[in-house]
């Protein structure tokens, strides 16, 4: 449970050696896990362009769909399964299709420290990966603890 600034999200392949970073080297992020078993993950490439237009939803196709590539993010109900395995369960995401598929992360949590893994491959630009995304324990200065 707890808030998560992302470290670090690169995908591998099935021998587990680096393919790349989707939303770069320097993407960043927040994951938040609630005491009543909600979750929520935001990703972002740093540098995306801004739109021309100054509103929420007045960007171009082109614009609105560069936006979308560069940005992950979903969030509904969760639940832990056996020691290490975390299931997400999306009730809204920006990729439809993650919507009510249930994902199953491997867990590695060493304070402060959090690693997700997906245990199975998935599709990613045309191959099969694994992505690994790396946390990291997020406390804002001067708040309570």
């Amino acid at each position: 449970m707890g808030s998560w600034r992302l470290v670090s999200y690169e995908v591998r392949d099935g021998a587990g050696v680096l393919v790349g970073y989707p939303l770069g080297e320097d993407a960043m992020g927040y994951l938040v896990y609630t005491v009543d078993g909600f979750m929520s993950v935001q990703i972002m490439r740093l540098g995306r362009p801004r739109y021309q237009a100054g509103g929420l939803g007045d960007g171009t196709d082109a614009e609105s769909a560069a936006a979308a590539r560069g940005y992950v993010a979903y969030a509904g109900p969760y639940h832990v399964e056996r020691d290490s395995v975390v299931v997400h369960e999306p009730e809204v995401s920006l990729f439809p299709n993650w919507v009510h598929a249930p994902a199953a992360r491997e867990v590695v949590l060493v304070e402060p420290r959090l690693e997700l893994t997906n245990p199975e491959t998935l599709p990613y630009g045309g191959r099969e990966l694994t992505a690994v995304l790396r946390w990291e324990r997020f406390e804002r200065r001067g708040s309570a603890t």
